[in-house]
């Protein structure tokens, strides 16, 4: 497995100690991620959406309507960048200007590629065991209209960067302050409730365990 490339994309400039180019870091980031942000420039603007995520070897998976605009200007070759962010904790210094957030991040950068319609449905399967593991066996198959309706988005994982500086847990760049104030770090993570059934729902259906699943890997990944 080769390391992530520098380039004047993906060379983190500040707190640049904290880069990693490892690439199994990238797929860590991403596969631990429910979503991410992804962004465009449209008419002069930049437009960053939130988006569910999937990974499929070294590509990228999202998917969105075929009749969005915002779909539509990257299938068509607008240039993309994904944020991916796990936010692990908030670090108290003696401070402010020392204060910090504890959190792993990646961002690719890229041109995406339309999934073509005889790979369709197994790209949607593969983002559908990403978010909903287990889901698909659960419920009818997609049917023809429901998958050309969607469109499937492939963005390459070959410029990318990763910062990572969850490795430090309380330590802060607080020298000479005085020491009689707290320092130190509040933990964060993602926790999943419980299930509550919609009112559709016959009355007596027990959650499926593909659900309780779910719930499980993000309560011991802490993370979506």
């Amino acid at each position: 497995m080769t390391d992530l490339p520098l380039t004047t994309l993906t060379r983190v400039r500040r707190g640049a100690h904290h880069q990693v180019t490892d690439r199994a870091a990238l797929y860590d980031v991403i596969d631990g991620a429910l979503y991410a942000t992804l962004a465009i420039v449209r008419d002069d603007r930049p437009i960053a959406l939130p988006v569910g995520i999937g990974r499929d070897g070294d590509d990228l998976l999202v998917h969105g309507s075929t009749g969005s605009d915002f779909f539509r200007r990257i299938a068509a070759g607008a240039p993309v960048c994904v944020t991916v962010t796990h936010l692990m904790g908030l670090k108290y210094a003696r401070s402010l200007f020392d204060s910090s957030m504890r959190y792993r991040c990646a961002v690719v950068h890229g041109v995406a590629s339309v999934v073509r319609p005889e790979e369709k449905e197994a790209a949607l399967l593969a983002l559908s065991e990403h978010l909903m593991p287990g889901r698909s066996a659960d419920v009818r198959p997609m049917t023809s209209r429901e998958i050309a309706a969607t469109m499937v988005l492939r963005i390459p994982l070959a410029e990318a960067s990763v910062k990572d500086n969850a490795g430090s847990l309380v330590e802060v760049d607080d020298d000479g302050e005085d020491r009689r104030v707290w320092a130190g770090m509040l933990p964060l993570r993602v926790v999943a409730g419980e299930p509550v059934t919609s009112a559709q729902t016959v009355a007596g259906v027990a959650v499926p365990e593909s659900v309780r699943r779910a719930a499980r890997r993000i309560q011991e990944s802490g993370t979506a």
